[in-house]
This record gives structure tokens, sequence and C-alpha cells, in this order.
């Protein structure tokens, strides 16, 4: 099978990532800005992409520069804040017709460049700051985005888990950023830190479609112009197990009619990892898709739960539980989570659980990747654990992975830190 590859080529600050394919009826540039997460600067960056969204120098009203996005056969036009391992990503994507398909000669593509520099290198300011009423609406949205959080009670106990498991840890932050620092930022402040990062973060710009990789070159040489950099790379944890302390249990009372309960590991495996592959499958059996042992033991056999289930953060080296059960269930649901694990490790699962698993892994790469956006986003794992692996190998290596290397990867795995949000005082 040969899936979708990027070829990329050393820019002036920054790389160019072209992957041409026949697979999409558009053309998609996504830019991506990498920094360490620090408290400093994590309410600083969720702010600013969407700040520099709202509008131009030459758009400088929301209305005039979504009306021109209509122009171009209504060009979609996204931000993004997220955070991959310890590192909090910053996203801009253009998705535009492929003028091939179009009976006029409109050079679309290169008017998504043009938007795209636009955006990122010519904002709207008022000398060295940007423009205030613009700020002060994006920091009023940002704020309930991240009042919201505590809101969905899902996401919050999510949220808390990680919060008190990476405790001290960057990776406690919320890449949405703290009201605390939101109220402090200023239109000069904000726009000292945009030209900072514009001179210093890692920065990627993938063009995704049916293209010439000669006119996307020129394209890019033409409109993305900034300063040579070293990026900050963040050394890799993984590998050493080390005898960890007894494992944390919060439990906290909220007004919620079902308890939610959140269970963080520590696998000491990372993408890029050798064991990887057979970190993925082992997530996959234990919780990761509706055959797993979580799904039928905690939520069919047991009824204890409304949904159980479990996921990996790739970068950090995190495996993550998470179920929400009747408040008096707790203990029982602790102990079945506990025991798939305990089988898991010990190899209990079959060969036709891991064919399905493997099967099941292949599947939802290959739906991801059937969406550009999706195949940036794989593409750039690498780019985030300063790795190379083509998607073919990952593929092939998942498929290669054996009952006996998942058993081993499952002895690395370790229980960090228990949360529950329940209504109530947890019976005994």
């Amino acid at each position: 099978m040969s899936i979708a590859s990027d070829t990329i080529t050393e820019k002036s600050g920054y790389k160019l990532h072209v992957v041409r394919t026949g697979k999409y009826k558009t053309n998609t540039l996504v830019l991506k800005m990498k920094a360490p997460l620090t408290k400093e600067e994590v309410t600083y960056r969720a702010l600013l992409p969407y700040v520099l969204q709202s509008n131009t120098s030459k758009y400088p009203t929301t209305p005039e520069l979504r009306s021109y996005l209509d122009d171009l056969y209504g060009a979609g036009f996204y931000v993004d804040v997220a955070k991959k391992g310890e590192y909090q990503i910053i996203s801009f994507t253009i998705d535009i017709v492929n003028e091939k398909f179009l009976s006029d000669s409109t050079p679309l593509l290169e008017k998504a460049f043009g938007l795209l520099s636009e955006v990122i290198f010519h904002p709207k300011t008022n000398g060295e700051a940007f423009d205030s009423k613009t700020v002060s609406n994006e920091i009023r949205s940002l704020k309930q985005r991240i009042q919201s959080i505590s809101d969905d009670k899902m996401r919050y106990s999510a949220t808390r888990l990680v919060e008190e498991m990476c405790k001290n840890e960057p990776y406690a932050l919320e890449a949405s950023g703290n009201i605390q620092d939101l109220e402090t930022i200023t239109p000069e402040s904000l726009f000292a830190y945009y030209k900072k990062i514009l001179t210093e973060d890692e920065i990627d710009l993938y063009v995704i479609g049916d293209i010439d990789e000669a006119e996307v070159e020129a394209l890019a040489d033409k409109y993305v112009s900034l300063e040579e950099r070293v990026p900050v790379s963040l050394p890799r944890k993984t590998g050493k197990v080390v005898e960890m302390e007894k494992e944390k249990e919060i439990i906290e009372n909220s007004d919620v009619k079902q308890g939610k309960l959140n269970i963080g590991y520590r696998t000491h495996v990372a993408y890029g990892d050798p064991d990887y592959y057979a970190l993925q499958l082992f997530n996959g059996i234990f919780g990761g898709f509706s055959h797993s042992k979580l799904f039928i033991n905690v939520r069919e056999k047991a009824s204890l739960a409304y949904y159980a289930a479990s996921r990996l953060e790739s970068h950090k080296g995190l495996l993550m539980v998470m179920a929400g059960i009747e408040n008096a269930n707790y203990k029982q649901a602790l102990e079945i989570i506990h025991a798939q694990m305990k089988e898991m490790k010990q190899g209990n699962f079959s060969e036709e659980e891991l064919a399905q698993t493997k099967a099941v892994v292949k599947n939802q790469l290959l739906e991801t990747i059937d969406v550009s956006r999706g195949l940036v986003e794989i593409l750039y794992h690498n780019v985030v654990s300063g790795q190379n692996i083509p998607l073919d190998e990952w593929f092939a290596k998942t498929e290669r992975t054996t009952k006996e290397e998942i058993i081993a990867v499952g002895q690395k795995i370790q229980l960090d830190t228990i949360y529950f949000l329940t209504e109530a005082e947890v019976q005994g």
C-alpha cells in the first residue's frame, strides 16, 4: 500500500511540506507554529491566533475578511490551539477549491497563499499594538471558552486528572490558557509576543492537494518570509521505568448526577519509540475501541458505566481511562478496570482480539487521512517527535507487532493517578 507522504524542503525560518495527491477536490494550506508549553506564555498563545483570524490590515473587519473567503468559492479558514506532549501548537488552516475543477482561471492556490500571508504577517495594528477592540472581543470569547470547560463535566474531569497527575510538569497546563493571565494581556503585550514567536517558533507549512511542487515552492518563496532561527527542542523523556510511589487518589465533590472516573497511567513510551506500535495495540484491546475489555466488561457485562474507554497521549506517554458511572459504583468500577489492566499485562487476550484491533487501528488511520487536515495531523507527529516515520512504515510495523511485544510493553505501564468527580461522599 502506498500512503501519501510529504516532500520536505528547508526554507528560511521554516520547513515546507508538500503532499501531492489527487485524493481531495480541495487544496489545503496548514501553517503550524510550535513552542514549549510554559506558564508565562500559554495564555498568550491561546489568544493570539483568534486575534489574527479576526481581521487584517487589508480586511479590517471580520465581515470583510469572511466576505473575501466567500468570494474565493467559499474557502474555509480556521485556527486552532492544542498541546502535543509538552509543546503548544498554533495552527492556521485554509481549505480552497482546486482551480482545476473550475471553468474560469482564478488562481485560487495563489490567493490562498496571499490570504495566509495577509493574516500572519499583516495584522490590523495601531502602531506597536494590535487593534484594542479586536483584542478585547477575543479576550471575552476566550474567557467564555475557558469557563465552559467547567460546565462540561466530562471534559472538566479529564482536565483535572491531567492537572493532578502532571502537577509541576508543563503538560498540566491547559492549552486554552487561564483567566487570571488573560486579564493581564494588553494589545501592546500581545503584539510584542506576536513579534517574538515569528522569530523563535518552529514553523511548518503544509500544502496538500493535486498541485505542482515547483509552483508551490515559488508561491511559498513569494508569500512566506521568515528569519532563520534555531527552535527550542525538548529532550525525549521516555524509556527508563522507575519505581513510583503509591498512586494518587483524588475525590472531588460537585453537582453531578453521573460520576466521572478518570485514571492516568504512565506508559514510558512515546511516538517514535520502537514499542509505540505495541502500545497502540495494547490500548486498543484494553479500552480504545468498542470490542475492548473496558467496553465489554465495565459497560456491557457489569452495566456499571454509561461509557468506558481509554486513550493515549502519544507524545507525553500517558494512557488515560474515562468512565461515566453511578456515584455508588466507584469502588466496583475501579476493581473491574484494575482487573482488565492486569489481564492485559498477563497476556489474557486472544489472537482474534489482536487481529481485530490491528484492523481497527488501520481503518482509523485511513479514515483520519481521508480528510486533508487529518493527514496533516498524522504527518505532524514526526515534527513533534523529531522522528521520520513514513505512514507505510507505521502500517507495516503495526501489522507485524506480536502478542509478546504487547505483553512486554504492558510491563512498563504504571498506575499514577485516580480522579473521581462525584455528587456525594463515596461509600466504602
